[in-house]
């Protein structure tokens, strides 16, 4: 039982299942955990719901942490953009003055997000890029962050097909999560009706990414050429982190979205985790997010 061939030969055959399955690390981890301990669901505020009064300065992200407080959420998801001197990192002092507020308000800071775009011919600005969101997931690791939302991108192509930005873009994101798993931050990339507009396109990122340090940001307002829950349903299974929108795209229109028929496709996957929520559009966010919140918790106590 000590000979190191044997050592090795028993390392080898634990690792044949992963292999053998066809699916990532993540999702076949992510599989047993939901088997064994069904789903739970806390709710978080991504802040681009503040996005008018912040980009205004008539409020700041320590402003979004007592609302978030007021309101009862469990977690904020405040993005890149709204900290100070972005696309650098703020310094180590607002960091440790937000992470602290944060926590003696009761709240987790569930995830944040960079504006990346992994589509451009550039390699050297696709590399910066990169360097961008290696340093936003140190400072996502200071503040004990869990994970990054970064994006596939959105610029023209020309001379290039999908499939060349595909195998580009897979690099570059294997990159990211190679730095995520060194860090311990998930990247979160999010389906934005940029160049991963369909379900589809959000199955081939996975698989051609080998990393159980990748996850997908949910975005259930951004799949819009076809019936968005059969989308949502076929890519649940990769969900680390969420936008839930107030409106979903359904044969080229904008419709409020069926709460209670989404919150059954989450439950059924067994996810567990936060759900932000994002409202986008007109109207006074201090209205806005407590009236989306009270629809939330209705449709959340039907699907039990």
């Amino acid at each position: 039982m000590n000979n190191p061939s044997r050592r090795n030969f028993m390392r080898s055959m634990l690792a044949v299942p992963f292999i053998a399955s066809g699916f990532s690390p993540l999702v076949s981890k992510a599989d047993s955990v939901s088997e064994k301990y069904g789903h739970k669901f806390k709710t978080s505020l991504n802040v681009y719901s503040f996005n008018k009064p912040l980009r205004a300065g008539e409020m700041n992200l320590f402003d979004v942490l007592d609302f978030c407080a007021e309101n009862n959420f469990d977690a904020i998801d405040p993005t890149g953009y709204y900290f100070p001197g972005y696309p650098e990192v703020p310094s180590d002092k607002f960091m440790m003055e937000f992470k602290r507020k944060a926590f003696l308000l009761g709240l987790d800071i569930s995830g944040t997000g960079v504006k990346n775009d992994f589509t451009v011919i550039d390699q050297a600005k696709r590399k910066a890029d990169i360097e961008m969101i290696r340093a936003w997931i140190i400072a996502a690791a200071k503040m004990g962050i869990p994970n990054v939302r970064i994006f596939s991108g959105n610029t023209n192509h020309e001379g290039f097909t999908r499939d060349q930005v595909f195998e580009w873009m897979a690099k570059d994101v294997q990159t990211c999560c190679e730095i995520g798993k060194e860090y311990g931050v998930i990247v979160a990339i999010q389906n934005h009706n940029d160049f991963l507009k369909t379900a589809d396109d959000v199955d081939r990122i996975f698989e051609m990414v080998d990393s159980e340090w990748l996850g997908l940001n949910l975005d259930v307002g951004s799949y819009r050429q076809s019936d968005p829950f059969k989308e949502i349903e076929q890519n649940v299974k990769y969900a680390v982190t969420w936008q839930i929108k107030e409106n979903l795209w359904i044969d080229g229109k904008e419709t409020p979205t069926d709460l209670v028929k989404l919150f059954k496709i989450i439950k059924k996957s067994n996810y567990r985790g936060y759900l932000p929520i994002e409202t986008l559009g007109a109207g006074d966010p201090y209205e806005k997010i407590p009236r989306m919140m009270k629809d939330i918790h209705k449709a959340l106590e039907i699907v039990g």
